[in-house]
């Protein structure tokens, strides 16, 4: 066992070397909503954002840590070549108001279609998630798998209310990303998901934290704009993923489009 465990870092580190990815279409092979607008919809010419395959690779990424014995600290992950994904919700007051939402509250509809995201992962996906509201932010679930039914009672138990700090919510979210290539070794997918329906509190602006995580690791920016169109500091073609939602639908499409625009990766790729 040691020794192929041995073999497929040694096979991944090739595979990186060599740029030698796929990209995966939906499993679901579903069609977007009739209404549905994404960037890509939305006039852009640039591309969604940039492949894998297309990326620098980021040897400095992430910063390992080593004790005194050369050890990384905290310990591996078991599963070196896990997906993770951190979703940051939008618990903000306005996530009560009944606009696009059939009228039932936007974070009614927000909660369906997180669920239906937790489910559509794969099983051994780590999940994690952070929310901004009447609490003010915090974690409210950290990265793992097996978790689903806590993620489920985590979104259930949103209150909405406050405003929106997004710089301050993704700042924590990629340390919480960060923290798991660590375990991971750098290998592995990482995405950060945030759903909202607003524009940045004041002094909130995610613009910042956006360019550091683009500039310095290989994580994914997405986020499904919810009731709010195209015009978002989130919004950058090229540089992020975005999917306007203007309806409970488009909203569990959004999520859904997650995971199919996620690269593809396999062992399979190789010849033996």
């Amino acid at each position: 066992m040691k020794g192929f465990k041995t073999f497929l870092i040694l096979a991944i580190v090739v595979a990186v070397a060599y740029g030698i990815f796929q990209e995966e279409e939906s499993a679901t092979g579903e069609h977007a909503p009739a209404t549905a607008r994404s960037v890509a919809s939305a006039g852009h010419d640039q591309p969604l954002f940039p492949a894998y395959a297309t990326l620098p690779l980021r040897n400095d990424w992430p910063a390992l840590p080593k004790s005194e014995a050369g050890e990384e600290r905290g310990g591996m992950a078991e599963d070196l070549l896990a997906a993770n994904y951190y979703v940051v919700v939008d618990g903000s007051g306005s996530m009560r108001s009944t606009d696009c939402s059939d009228g039932r509250p936007k974070m009614e509809a927000a909660v369906e279609a997180l669920i239906d995201f937790a489910a559509r992962l794969p099983a051994n996906a780590n999940l994690g998630m952070l929310a901004f509201d009447h609490h003010g932010v915090a974690e409210r679930l950290p990265l793992g798998s097996g978790n689903r039914e806590a993620f489920n009672q985590a979104v259930q138990e949103i209150v909405a209310n406050r405003g929106t700090p997004l710089r301050s919510s993704m700042e924590h979210a990629y340390t919480q990303l960060e923290g798991q290539a660590r375990r991971q070794l750098g290998y592995g997918e990482y995405h950060l998901v945030v759903v909202t329906d607003g524009i940045a509190s004041s002094g909130e602006d995610p613009t910042g934290i956006v360019g550091q995580i683009l500039s310095e690791s290989p994580v994914l920016v997405h986020t499904i704009g919810f009731c709010i169109g195209t015009r978002h500091s989130l919004n950058q073609p090229g540089r992020t993923l975005y999917w306007a939602a203007e309806n409970p639908e488009e909203l569990a499409y959004g999520l859904r489009q997650v995971l199919a625009e996620a690269p593809a990766f396999s062992l399979d790729a190789f010849d033996e």
